[in-house]
């Protein structure tokens, strides 16, 4: 109840914010910080529940191709077995009188050969099942590098959105008061447009007895933006219609609250809609800082220069 006073009851609460008003039923925060949603799904076969094609897109790039290069390695080495226990006799190019560890080996290289189509010639298949073998791998083969190139063209085609928040949200002077303050940059060589941005605060409070979910949509002094170019700062002036409003420093280090921060805006090169979002906790707002200039003219005053290694960067100050 303490905390339902904190709030300013003139604060209107956001009823379709996508996340459920049962407090009880949530653990940690709402979003991520890299913008994912804070869930574990259970109750079904992983085959069913995880879409392999969004998760090789989504993943990291090393991981992506240590995935790549370990089932070449692994499939080729499974085909090397099978050509080895039908018999090495059946793989023209391999001579008898060699070791068994340079047969497989040579085995190995043969299958990777075929694998990948290229065929150099130095040994071939001989019978009836190695010559199946052979053919049966060349059109996995072929079917694998179909996936491959297709998963290659799709991590590199895919809609991104190339921003990057700062790591703190900062309580700072505005006006003649204060305001939450988070800030962003396009951190590639790309263009955006018609930038938009939707800030929410959501609170676990005890109403009537039980633990309840409120957010309340934080009304910013620019909610849109024509070009997106440099920084850009959001500012929620926290007036008196503010659920920040009678909020002190000491409440941000001891209420557990979430500011969750969605952008969209239009890619010119991928001619396409993009999104982006975070959180920050309330311990990840810094009350009395206010953010450090990132970017300023040239020399020779041709052009502005975006210092990207300061989107974090911030000096204290005090409120008068």
């Amino acid at each position: 109840m303490a905390l339902l006073k904190k709030i300013n009851n003139q604060a209107q609460t956001d009823k379709n914010s996508g996340f459920g008003t049962n407090a009880n039923s949530y653990g940690g925060r709402f979003v991520n910080k890299n913008g994912t949603p804070n869930i574990e799904k259970r109750g079904m076969n992983i085959l069913r529940r995880i879409s392999w094609y969004h998760t090789m897109i989504d993943m990291p790039n090393w991981k992506f191709m240590l995935i790549l290069f370990s089932f070449y390695i692994a499939i080729n080495f499974v085909f090397a077995l099978l050509y080895y226990g039908i018999g090495i006799e059946h793989l023209d190019g391999i001579a008898p009188t060699q070791s068994a560890l340079i047969q497989f080996g040579q085995a190995y290289f043969f299958s990777a050969q075929t694998f990948t189509t290229v065929g150099y010639g130095h040994i071939s298949p001989s019978g009836f099942l190695t010559s199946a073998l052979s053919a049966a791998e060349a059109l996995i083969g072929l079917l694998s590098f179909a996936i491959a190139t297709g998963l290659f063209f799709g991590r590199f085609s895919k809609p991104t959105a190339f921003l990057k928040f700062s790591h703190n949200a900062l309580i700072a002077p505005y006006g003649e008061g204060k305001g939450l303050m988070i800030r962003l940059v396009p951190f590639k060589n790309t263009n955006f447009t018609d930038a938009k941005a939707k800030v929410t605060l959501g609170m676990s409070i005890e109403e009537n007895g039980e633990r309840t979910n409120k957010f309340y949509t934080l009304d910013l002094e620019l909610d849109s933006i024509n070009a997106l170019s440099l920084s850009w700062t959001l500012v929620h002036p926290i007036t008196e219609n503010s659920p920040l409003y009678n909020f002190t420093e000491e409440d941000f280090k001891k209420i557990h609250g979430e500011i969750l921060v969605f952008i969209t805006t239009f890619d010119d090169m991928f001619s396409n809609t993009v999104a982006a979002r975070t959180s920050y906790t309330f311990s990840e707002v810094i009350y009395g800082a206010k953010f450090v200039t990132m970017y300023n003219r040239s020399k020779d005053s041709s052009k502005t220069i975006l210092y990207l290694d300061k989107l974090n960067q911030y000096d204290t100050t005090n409120f008068s």
